[in-house]
């Protein structure tokens, strides 16, 4: 059975959300950070199993840009400068179905190696994230 397919995309970059639609009937909103620590990129993926990187302080982490690659996928542009992962529809669904599970994974793994969700230096404290600064709502 071939993976559903998206028929709507949007970008919220005010809530750092995707909101995908598919043609399934399902529907799910996923913040960008969550879409970070799991991006399909060989960055955090690796280049095979159990290569698997453990992304900590992307709690602050926005989505810049959404772009298509051919049709079967988007590239999603971070506020942090990744951009290597390819979003295969396929990928977004699994990342839609399983987003509780995955969630309390990294979760778990991020108390279980005493890392943070909070960006943080080598000093400990916050530190901003990388790209323009937040604008104002006035």
């Amino acid at each position: 059975m071939p993976a559903p397919k998206p028929t709507d995309i949007t970008l919220h970059k005010k809530s750092r959300t995707l909101e995908v639609a598919f043609d399934s009937g399902e529907h799910f909103v996923l913040p960008a950070e969550y879409l970070r620590v799991y991006s399909p990129s060989a960055e955090v993926q690796g280049h095979g199993p159990g290569q698997q990187v453990l992304v900590a302080g992307k709690r602050e982490v926005g989505l810049r840009a959404i772009e298509p690659v051919g049709n079967y996928a988007v590239l999603l542009r971070f506020t942090d400068g990744h951009a290597t992962g390819i979003y295969s529809w396929e990928t977004l669904h699994e990342l839609g179905v399983n987003q509780e599970g995955n969630w309390q994974s990294y979760l778990d793994a991020l108390a279980k190696n005493n890392l943070s969700r909070d960006p943080a230096s080598l000093y400990g404290h916050p530190v901003p994230m990388r790209g323009p600064p937040p604008k104002k709502s006035t």
